[in-house]
């Protein structure tokens, strides 16, 4: 397109300028695009406005949109009008239903609401046309920085696909993540009443459906497909030669609605410019490039699966034409619109990253019962955590409960207080409290702070306590710290397990490592292993061996691609095995002996650790610990290892990373991992019990 030169002889994108009227251009005639028009308008933010949008009236992408009664809410005190229109649109609902192996299970109180979006976009373009804003359609602007010279401020809300922040990417600094699943999205006259999610076999993995009410007699599906299973079921084939074509695919519609069948039960499934696409996750590193400001999917975006799109659009329009309400269009106004949006986009897109790649991998989940399949997809982004679902739904819950209850053969509880065998050891909860920091200690002997501390876990309820790192031998321990390779030392720890297990029904394990630079030679290091392993039996309930930050077996296991100095990952197992084996020649059988692991660095690391953990697990280690850095998510990689590698009930898994013990009942329900270490006990801990039984008076509930 082509601008003319600015009226009066204002020099062209001046920003902060109001001598004569301030100019606003926006690119893009969407949810986002068309709010912001409305809010600037009315809040005075510009004495004009235009919108550029490329497709024609009525020409649009998709079905229904997802609104939250949040957004319905901010959407009512901002625009009445807005509003007025809009609710008798709105489809609303309170239940999700999860459809699975032949059963369903519904979670209510969620509050949600979706609406077509060619009435969104209606309503909006109508709202526009009583404002004085016009929209001009069927425009493409390609060229944005005449319109940037133009205009003081152009607001670009064109799309994922933005060619405003290809222009100035220089500025922008976008990256672009593109999913793994193929996803098409649909609409159908099937009529739903809740958000509703089905599981479908199919010949190459699981078909899932994402399927939400937009109308009385609409409904709108995503149907989401691994790789594997899209080219399975012969989709490939049909999206090329359709694509090929420019037509819509028709065939692949055809092919789903027959996998769907028992889904729609004789209702038809319709396209609108529908096609197989990946989700692409955009992240900028700025928003801002002078007079030019990204809204909505031009600026970032999130994952489907939690119903983010138009809500984070419409929240940046909203936000962006309040901070210029009242003043000059300015750099100050839009660093402040950037610095209020960005937390929020950013939590919303680490909950969407979690929920897409859950999608991603549902077919590592397909063994769960379905009650925990339930639990497990409905916190999958970490935002609906088990407090929320007990505010939600309660009735839900206790059913969960109960089921969880049943397996573990406890009373009905909070999944935390459920119980736990580890080999045979019994244990009376699934908190575990493992101090990482050590404790100076005179000849490697523990003392009184040994004592408080893990004495101090026990009585604050926890079910299992572990030291911190423990030396097998002189000059293998970190400066001061704590050691078992010397009668005095194991005299100590004598005393340490004792007062536990005289004052509370917590069990106490022992970690043993090697992380001193002085480290014995690989023949003598077994035999080292063991007798410091004889010295432990002495009174310990369990022997962790150390493979995670920091020691000697860490190190030869190390890698984020599984190879070191040339080395596969199985031969560098070998002396780390060699060492389990000894141990387990000298542990009393009936004990449990756990390994502890942790991610390589400089990588992610799942596929080698998922190979380590079955390794030991297949060596008869009855507990896999995982530890994560600060910066990870805990139950990322024990999620992996409990429903991917280590599938084998009798090996559980420890999940350990900053876990707070309000997040130990999500975990274990929805089956990311057998126990969770926590922090310290205190007294602002829900499950510190300073008046009640040790370990045993249910955990206050946190807001």
């Amino acid at each position: 397109m082509s601008v003319e030169s600015t009226a009066q002889g204002v020099p062209a994108g001046a920003l902060g300028r109001r001598e004569v009227e301030v100019r606003i251009a926006v690119i893009g005639g969407g949810p986002g695009g068309l709010y912001f028009s409305v809010l600037a308008r009315r809040f005075g933010a510009a004495d004009e406005i235009t919108v550029w949008e490329r497709n024609a009236p009525g020409e649009t992408f998709g079905f229904g949109v997802v609104l939250s009664d949040k957004v319905l809410g901010a959407v009512e005190r901002a625009d009445p009008v807005v509003a007025s229109e809009l609710r008798p649109m709105l489809a609303e609902w309170d239940d999700i239903d999860v459809h699975y192996r032949g059963t369903t299970y519904t979670a209510g109180g969620n509050r949600l609401a979706a609406m077509s979006r060619a009435g969104l976009l209606t309503a909006l373009r109508r709202r526009c046309s009583q404002l004085g804003v016009p929209v001009r359609s069927g425009i493409e602007v390609d060229d944005v920085d005449a319109l940037a010279a133009e205009y003081d401020l152009v607001v670009a809300a064109d799309g994922v696909n933005s060619l405003t922040r290809q222009r100035y990417a220089e500025t922008f600094r976008p990256t672009v993540h593109t999913g793994k699943t193929r996803y098409i999205w649909l609409s159908t006259t099937l009529e739903l009443d809740a958000f509703t999610f089905y599981v479908v076999d199919t010949p190459g993995g699981a078909l899932q459906v994402h399927a939400y009410p937009t109308s009385p007699h609409t409904s709108t599906l995503i149907c989401e497909l691994s790789e594997n299973a899209w080219r399975a079921a012969g989709f490939a084939e049909a999206a090329a030669s359709h694509q090929e074509a420019g037509e819509s695919d028709e065939w692949s519609i055809a092919l789903l609605a027959d996998l769907c069948k028992d889904i729609l039960g004789g209702h038809k499934l319709y396209g609108n410019n529908s096609r197989w696409l990946r989700f692409p996750t955009v992240r900028c590193e700025t928003w801002r490039h002078r007079n030019v400001v990204l809204v909505g999917d031009a600026a970032h975006t999130a994952h489907f699966s939690i119903g983010s799109g138009t809500k984070l659009a419409m929240d940046d329009a909203a936000s962006l034409a309040q901070c210029l309400n009242g003043q000059p269009i300015a750099e100050e106004a839009l660093a402040a619109y950037e610095a209020e949006r960005r937390p929020a986009v950013l939590s919303l897109q680490r909950a969407a990253r979690a929920s897409g790649e859950w999608f991603e991998n549902v077919d590592k989940y397909l063994h769960q019962e379905p009650q925990q399949f339930a639990v497990n997809l409905l916190t999958r982004s970490r935002r609906v955590p088990y407090a929320s679902l007990r505010r939600r739904d309660p009735e839900f819950l206790l059913g969960a409960e109960r089921w969880f209850a049943a397996v573990a053969g406890g009373e009905v509880s909070r999944p935390m207080l459920q119980p736990l065998a580890l080999g045979g050891l019994e244990l009376v909860n699934r908190v575990v409290v493992s101090p990482e920091e050590v404790f100076p200690s005179r000849g490697g002997v523990p003392d009184d702070l040994q004592l408080v501390c893990l004495g101090g876990a026990a009585l604050g309820g926890a079910g299992l306590v572990l030291t911190g790192p423990v030396s097998v031998s002189a000059g293998t321990g970190a400066p001061g710290g704590a050691g078992l390779h010397t009668a005095e030392q194991a005299a100590g720890w004598r005393r340490v397990v004792d007062f536990v297990h005289a004052h509370s029904p917590a069990k106490i394990g022992v970690r043993l490592g090697c992380y001193g630079t002085d480290a014995p030679s690989p023949d003598v290091l077994p035999r080292v292993f063991a007798d410091a392993a004889a010295r432990a039996a002495d009174g310990f309930d369990l022997l962790e061996l150390d493979c995670a930050h920091g020691g000697l077996l860490s190190a030869l296991l190390s890698s984020s691609d599984g190879e070191r100095d040339g080395r596969p990952l199985r031969d560098r197992l070998r002396g780390p095995l060699e060492v389990f084996g000894a141990l387990r020649d000298v542990w009393p059988s009936e004990r449990p002996v756990s390994v502890r692991l942790a991610p390589a660095s400089g990588g992610d690391g799942s596929g080698a650790l998922a190979e380590i953990a079955n390794e030991f697990a297949a060596r008869g280690a009855a507990a896999v610990h995982v530890s994560v850095g600060p910066h990870s998510d805990p139950d990322a990689f024990t999620d992996l290892i409990r429903n991917q590698a280590v599938r084998n009930k009798e090996c559980a898994v420890i999940a350990a990373g900053r876990i707070a013990a309000s997040d130990v009942d999500t975990i274990v329900l929805a089956g990311r991992a057998d126990l969770c270490v926590v922090d310290q006990p205190t007294v602002d801990s829900p499950w510190f019990s300073p008046r009640g039984t040790p370990g045993r008076s249910a955990p206050k509930e946190q807001s």
